[in-house]
């Protein structure tokens, strides 16, 4: 340990690790964010925490059974020609539901949908906890599966994991309250849940679409929503 301690390499390991770690979190943080918006304030901040406290868990389980988890991306089987390991089918499987997440939100937004009250409320609360679950584990294989790949010592693997969970964390509070108070942010999120379960999709069946292009739509699609933000806020004042 001390040895990795005074070794630049880890440190330099450590660091880009734990940049890719965050970006791959981008992802998870507004999946959460999205599931969060329809629950009371002390419900989504206690859902959040839940969500991203399993999230850290999953991880640290898997690099702990780095044996198994390799043994994940052996192929299982082959259809038309294509091999298919138990991380194919996870990313496949992930990613069919954020495309039925993301469109079932999308028509509950333009549709209308009936509100959870009473005793409906611990219902909800503990459908979206299941949800965070399900989808923890399509991105914690995923980022274990990258963390292996950029890494050779399991303790720098840790690290860069809790690291890239404390950043998560402090920077979902901010994100979930933003989509909050601008609904129409809620719609955008939505896409870019379609959008990302497409590219896992597209994982799963060995056509690997990159991370760069989809973060950069994202990216400009955000930074369009912030500018009619803006403008709508500025009409509001003059008319005000």
């Amino acid at each position: 340990m001390l040895e990795l301690l005074q070794d630049p390499a880890a440190w330099a390991s450590l660091l880009t690790l734990t940049v890719m770690e965050i970006v791959l979190g981008i992802d998870n943080v507004i999946f959460i964010s999205v599931l969060v918006s329809r629950l009371d304030a002390a419900s989504a901040k206690r859902a959040r925490q839940i969500g991203l406290a399993l999230a850290l868990v999953f991880r640290i389980a898997l690099l702990s059974i780095l044996t198994v988890l390799i043994g994940l991306t052996a192929p299982v089987f082959s259809l038309f020609g294509e091999a298919f390991s138990w991380r194919d089918l996870i990313l496949l499987a992930g990613g069919l539901f954020l495309l039925v997440k993301g469109t079932h939100e999308i028509h509950k937004g333009i549709e209308g949908g009936h509100e959870e009250e009473g005793g409906k409320a611990s219902t909800a609360f503990a459908g979206v906890i299941v949800q965070i679950i399900l989808i923890d584990l399509v991105f914690s294989v995923d980022s274990i599966v990258t963390a292996i790949g950029m890494a050779q010592h399991i303790e720098v693997m840790v690290a860069a994991v809790i690291i890239s969970m404390i950043a998560m964390y402090l920077a979902s509070g901010p994100i979930a309250g933003f989509v909050q108070r601008h609904p129409t942010t809620k719609m955008l999120a939505l896409a870019f849940l379609l959008l990302i379960g497409v590219a896992l999709i597209a994982d799963g069946i060995g056509f690997h679409i990159p991370r760069g292009y989809i973060y950069f739509a994202m990216a400009f699609s955000a930074g369009v929503e912030v500018i009619n933000i803006l403008a709508a806020a500025r009409r509001k004042r003059l008319k005000g």
